[in-house]
């Protein structure tokens, strides 16, 4: 099986930033037009959130099975990611669910427009 093709602006995201910082593996990622997201000189919150990400998928997700196929694992990733932890899953960042948070903006947005409405009638 031969890999796939690297696609341009691939974007690298590391858990552990140190071994991945020398200019020779930037090079490496530079060469094959790949992104790096990486925390900036000092400011360890850069990637806080991606990082909280991988490491709840890794721990909730992905030891959770042994995959046979990359393809399988694709499959359980993708339902992990859009059935519960965009749906279900409480999210600290923003204090509630995915859902709960899209029917808050919903009903924000709604009243908005009701707002809008009646002073344009007025």
């Amino acid at each position: 099986h031969k890999p796939s093709p690297i696609s341009s602006g691939l974007l690298f995201h590391p858990d552990h930033v140190i071994q991945y910082a020398s200019e020779k593996f930037r090079n490496v990622l530079e060469a094959n037009k790949m992104i790096q997201s990486m925390s900036r000189k000092e400011n360890c919150w850069d990637n806080a959130v991606a990082e909280s990400f991988f490491k709840t998928l890794k721990k909730e997700c992905v030891y959770q099975y042994r995959f046979n196929t990359r393809k399988e694992a694709e499959l359980v990733i993708f339902d992990y990611i859009e059935s519960f932890y965009n749906q279900n899953r409480y999210h600290s960042t923003i204090k509630k669910t995915i859902k709960e948070f899209s029917i808050q903006q919903k009903k924000v947005n709604l009243t908005a427009q009701l707002n809008w409405n009646f002073g344009k009638i007025k």
